[in-house]
């Protein structure tokens, strides 16, 4: 079966091609009772561990943990909004610079940017847009100071099976987190895009990250935080099977290493 990909701002969806092997099938899962009955008058051991276990211990600490990374990182998460898209954002430095990915800003010039719900709607400017990436970098014109600048960890190190978080604004709703690990490291993706004139254009974008976290329209340019509150990526594309159904538990995020350096280059360029 054939796989491809969708970008996720609100309004725009691109195919997109997996280079290496993402094969999405079926599959079959076995019941997962004991051989072996439980006979005693008392509550069986797997049901008295599960009990301690979500009442305290590492679950509980867990749990914390999760609630404790969002609180830090979402404040730094901003809606952006142009004539022909939706995405996400993430607040790059304390002059108003914001990270997000080319596809969302577009042919755009200046945009909308919302950091909470309740928040003012201030409005930003394109400092620059490097589509071989897919990273853009919009600065707000004023109310720079009410936006908090996200701690942007190193993603050389980040491995298959890390914990990680997906923040942004899926489908409109803003301040959204869900949860998964890294299925993968070093994807190649080849996106290809319709020009207004018919053609094809193609975008290759290299030594992504996979996740299992879920990535939906309007995640685009986000988040995908580690659970010591550091940004490691930012989700750019979602997976979507032949027939055109989500492919659930197959996303795509921008290393934030990429992200970084590039941001630190547009910027430095615009002055």
């Amino acid at each position: 079966m054939g796989s491809r990909l969708a970008s996720t701002a609100r309004g725009r969806f691109v195919p997109v091609a997996v280079i290496g092997a993402v094969l999405l099938t079926s599959a079959v899962v076995a019941g997962c009772g004991s051989d072996v009955p439980w006979t005693g008058t008392s509550a069986s051991p797997a049901a008295a561990a599960a009990k301690v276990a979500l009442g305290s211990g590492p679950a509980d600490a867990l749990q914390a943990q999760y609630e404790d990374v969002i609180k830090a990182v979402l404040p730094s998460v901003v809606q952006i909004s142009t004539p022909d898209a939706t995405g996400s954002g993430v607040v790059f430095d304390r002059k108003g610079d914001i990270v997000t990915n080319a596809h969302v800003v577009g042919s755009a010039s200046t945009a909308q940017v919302t950091s909470d719900v309740s928040g003012p709607m201030l409005t930003a400017k394109v400092v620059g847009v490097f589509a071989p990436d897919d990273v853009a970098v919009i600065r707000v014109t004023s109310g720079a100071g009410s936006l908090r600048p996200a701690n942007f960890g190193q993603s050389a190190g980040v491995s298959a099976g890390q914990i990680v978080l997906a923040l942004g604004n899926p489908l409109g709703l803003t301040g959204s987190a869900t949860q998964g690990i890294i299925s993968a490291t070093g994807r190649t993706l080849i996106e290809t895009d319709a020009t207004a004139g018919g053609a094809t254009k193609t975008t290759t974008i290299a030594d992504t990250l996979q996740t299992s976290a879920a990535i939906n329209s309007g995640n685009s340019g986000g988040a995908l935080v580690s659970l010591t509150g550091q940004v490691i990526g930012m989700p750019t594309a979602a997976g979507v099977d032949a027939g055109g159904g989500d492919a659930t538990g197959i996303g795509f995020a921008i290393p934030s290493d990429t992200v970084t350096r590039i941001a630190d280059q547009l910027i430095s360029t615009a002055g």
